[in-house]
C-alpha cells in the first residue's frame, strides 16, 4: 500500500495580485509618500483648486477621464509624458511648474528629543560646562548653530570667545554675569541678550548654578 503525501492547499486570496500592481502602474500604499507621482499629483490638485476648477473641467481640457485625473492627483498612477504635457496645458502652466515639487524634501523638519542633543566640544569647554547641539545643519553652508549650554561649576574660569555672526542667549535657569566687550550683563531666567560674535564675550561670573541657557549663533550669508 502506498501512502500519498498530504496536499497543502494555498489560499487563492493570499496569492491574488491585482492587475494594477502586476502592471506596475500603482505603487504600494507604503511607498506612495516617496513616489514622484505623489508630488506631481499634489501640485496638480493645488493648481486646480486655486483656479476653482472641478475634476471634470480639467479632465475635459486634458482629454482624460475624471476618474483618471482623481487617481493622478492622489498619486495612485504615474502619468506618461504626454499626459503631463496635456495636464499642464489644461491648468495653464508649463510642465516644469507641474513637476516643481518632484523629488524635493517636503518640510525638512528635524526633531531632537529631550536629552538627545549631540554633546560638542568648543573652545573653553571644561568640567562642569557642556554644549548640546540642538540641530544638525544640512547643506554646504552653515547658517546657524543652536546650543543648550549648561554650567554647574561656579569656580570655572572662562576665556573670551570670538566668532563670526550674531549670537542670541536666552536664560532658562540660574544667574550669570555675562561680559560683552566692555559691558557686563546680569542675566536671570527669561532674559535675552543679543550681540555681535566678533566682539570678545563670555561668562564672567556664575552667581547661581546650575545655569542653563539657549545659545543661537546666526552666521551672515557670504553673498551679503
Amino acid at each position: 500500500m502506498v501512502r500519498r503525501a498530504p496536499v497543502t492547499r494555498k489560499s487563492s486570496q493570499a496569492t491574488r495580485v491585482s492587475p494594477a500592481r502586476r502592471a506596475g502602474t500603482e505603487p504600494p500604499a507604503t511607498d506612495r509618500a516617496e513616489n514622484p507621482a505623489v508630488d506631481l499629483g499634489r501640485t496638480a490638485r493645488r493648481l486646480r483648486e486655486t483656479q476653482n476648477l472641478t475634476l471634470a473641467d480639467v479632465a475635459r481640457r486634458a482629454n482624460i477621464s475624471s476618474a483618471m485625473l482623481s487617481r493622478l492627483e492622489t498619486g495612485r498612477v504615474s502619468p506618461s509624458l504626454e499626459t503631463i504635457v496635456a495636464l499642464s496645458e489644461a491648468l495653464g502652466v508649463t510642465a516644469s511648474v507641474l513637476m516643481q515639487r518632484v523629488g524635493t524634501n517636503d518640510g525638512g523638519a528635524q526633531l531632537i528629543r529631550a536629552g538627545e542633543g549631540l554633546e560638542t566640544v568648543r573652545s573653553g569647554t571644561r568640567r562642569g560646562h557642556t554644549y548640546h547641539l540642538l540641530a544638525a545643519q544640512r547643506g554646504p553652508r552653515k547658517t546657524f548653530e543652536p546650543f543648550l549650554v549648561t554650567f554647574t561649576d561656579k569656580s570655572e574660569v572662562f576665556p573670551g570667545f570670538q566668532h563670526p555672526g550674531i549670537e542670541l542667549i536666552h536664560m532658562l535657569s540660574g544667574i550669570i554675569h555675562y561680559r560683552h566687550g566692555r559691558h557686563t550683563y546680569v542675566l536671570k531666567p527669561g532674559d535675552t541678550l543679543t550681540f555681535r560674535g566678533d566682539v570678545a564675550h563670555g561668562p564672567e561670573r556664575l552667581e547661581k548654578v546650575p545655569i542653563r541657557m539657549l545659545s543661537l549663533i546666526i552666521y551672515a550669508n557670504e553673498d551679503d
